[in-house]
């Protein structure tokens, strides 16, 4: 673990400070966005959630609180980057578009399709030069 850190302290060096900036910029929209959507429903304790909208908004706010990572380390934090696209991505496609083509999408759908849609700047600020050779084809750590 420790001869990890350099290699990862090493790789960011390589990339200029607005990128880094960059990176910032989005885990800190992640951490505004969902603390003024999700934080006060998780504080003041909404006894209106159903079971799944408060295992939703419990992993939203786990969400948030990771991406105050993503402020000092940019790079290390970039797979929280990688799951909100991901998700969003999955949601649109499986949820949203299916409404919309239909004619079926209603204003509750619509307003979470725009909310998920915002994610568009998190393809251009991530450094996937960084990210393909470290995360996709770079080697595992080991398994013992």
């Amino acid at each position: 673990m420790v001869a990890l850190a350099p290699a990862i302290r090493t790789q960011g060096t390589d990339l200029p400070a607005w990128r880094l900036n960059a990176l910032r910029c989005a885990y800190l929209l992640l951490i505004v966005g969902l603390g003024i959507q999700v934080w006060p429903g998780i504080v003041l304790r909404h006894a209106g959630w159903e079971l799944m909208e408060g295992v939703v908004q419990c992993m939203l706010g786990a969400l948030s609180l990771l991406a105050i990572l993503g402020l000092r380390h940019p790079l290390r934090m970039l797979p929280l980057l990688m799951f909100e696209m991901a998700w969003k991505a999955i949601w649109l496609a499986a949820v949203a578009a299916p409404k919309w083509a239909s004619g079926g999408m209603d204003e509750d759908t619509a307003a979470t399709a725009f909310a998920c849609l915002l994610v568009v700047v998190f393809p251009i600020v991530i450094p996937w030069r960084h990210l393909a050779p470290t995360f996709f084809a770079g080697p595992g750590e080991r398994w013992r």
